[in-house]
């Protein structure tokens, strides 16, 4: 109902105290004659209230008098029990009922309505035993004195709010017939526009309340079921999205993975070739065919792998720091040229997506090196901190110029797959100063470590 809680509770509790001391002053006054009344403007302001009042009570009543003795000279009023003496110590005028006892009972029974009514759904028996005590309290009021109609119309309101939704109605109903039936209780009967007051008019309300509570749920399922399609709709061009851009990742890594195995296995498998073509020495010729047969095996190996996407087959049965160690070995053996290797820090086992772009960018940087840099010296530097691993290669060839744009896919591919484990790549060189490469990547340790 309101978009403040906080403020409701108190809303509905001061709304029944205030109901509950306006009944209990009408009631008072009810019970005062007009020679006696203390507040002369307060009982002008409240006589219609006070003349509904004794029209309501059922003719010829008795008021219950007090049990204790008059003090000597307090006369006692007329309008009491004819002819027997009242026994009592009020002043001339004036009745002991007994709605105040149940009167305050009722106002502490509604202390708890601020305490209950943000628990309402947690704690729904407790609070659907409160409304059925207060009700009965209500009824109580209302055959002690008819100015409790009014206090017990805190009902009506607290059903709605407190109730479950399923019951809402059953408070209400609840609500009305104790009201009707307090009232017929005190003159025998019910009229039809008490009836109409205390049962239809409530009733007509509550119904106007869930009709709008379902009107509601109505609006807002229309509008969760626009919101669910129009996210199925974002959900399948997403879907296309993401589907077409794993394509162009695939293209990519398929050529990443033919660019930095099968092309330079081919590079050097033309070089072996060359030169023994060069040679004329029978037994140099067959070492130069048969690492040429070498180069030519692995690449089919790798092409293979590549098809089926698998990681790099130097990291199959060995770790970053052996596959390096391998792959730098042999690099130098086939290309000739001198390559000092160094392995920093504690080794750890990596996820497997940084082992393999580390090895590749190591496999790509060393091919580079043998087809452009007409280099004599290679250093490899593997680096293992807390939070980071390190790879430098560093040549003394020709260099080159980083900012100009390249026909080869070498310098790219390095980027992207570094780029693809959140690391970082740089690379210096000039010409005629060498080339130096260094790829920083986090340390992201393999599942089960």
């Amino acid at each position: 109902m309101s978009r403040s809680p906080g403020r409701e509770r108190w809303a509905f509790l001061g709304l029944a105290y205030t109901l509950l001391a306006i009944s209990a002053t009408a009631a008072a006054l009810a019970h005062a004659p007009a020679d006696v009344a203390p507040w002369p403007a307060v009982r002008w302001l409240a006589g219609p209230l006070v003349t509904w009042l004794s029209e309501t009570a059922a003719p010829g009543a008795p008021v219950s008098p007090s049990t204790v003795s008059p003090p000597p000279g307090w006369p006692v009023p007329d309008r009491l029990v004819p002819d027997q003496s009242v026994p009592g110590w009020l002043p001339t005028g004036w009745s002991m009922p007994a709605w105040p006892i149940v009167a305050l009972v009722a106002a502490v029974w509604v202390a708890p309505v601020a305490w209950l009514h943000p628990r309402r759904d947690r704690r729904r028996v407790l609070v659907l035993a409160h409304y059925l005590v207060l009700v009965l309290l209500a009824g109580a009021l209302i055959v002690a004195s008819p100015a409790f109609i009014l206090f017990a119309a805190i009902g009506y309101p607290l059903a709605i709010a407190m109730l479950p939704a399923r019951l809402v109605m059953a408070g209400v109903t609840l609500t009305a017939v104790v009201n009707v039936a307090a009232q017929a209780g005190r003159g025998g009967g019910a009229t039809l526009p008490t009836v109409l007051a205390g049962v239809a008019l409530p009733l007509v309300i509550a119904g106007w309340y869930v009709a709008g509570e379902h009107d509601k749920r109505r609006r807002l399922v229309g509008r969760l079921r626009a919101a669910m399609a129009e996210n199925a709709d974002l959900n399948a061009r997403l879907l296309g999205q993401a589907r077409r851009a794993g394509m162009l990742d695939e293209r990519h890594r398929v050529a990443g993975e033919i660019h930095d195995t099968v092309a330079q296995d081919l590079v050097a498998l033309i070089g072996q070739l060359d030169a023994a073509e060069r040679v004329r020495d029978d037994p140099a010729r067959r070492r130069h065919l048969d690492q040429a047969a070498e180069l030519a095996r692995r690449s089919l190996s790798e092409a293979r792998r590549s098809v089926r996407a698998l990681h790099p087959e130097q990291l199959e049965d060995a770790r970053l720091p052996e596959a390096v160690t391998r792959m730098a070995e042999s690099w130098s053996k086939s290309s000739g040229v001198d390559l000092t290797l160094e392995i920093t820090g504690t080794p750890v086992a990596l996820a497997a997506d940084v082992e393999a772009a580390l090895f590749r960018v190591a496999q790509e940087a060393l091919a580079n090196v043998a087809k452009h840099a007409r280099a004599t010296r290679t250093g490899l530097t593997l680096s293992y901190t807390d939070e980071t691993i390190l790879l430098d290669i560093r040549d003394n060839g020709t260099g080159f110029t980083p900012q100009e744009p390249g026909d080869g896919f070498g310098l790219d591919g390095m980027r992207q797959r570094v780029r693809g484990v959140g690391g970082t790549l740089d690379i210096e060189s000039e010409p005629g100063g060498g080339t130096a490469v260094a790829a920083a990547v986090p340390s992201i340790p393999a599942e089960g470590t």
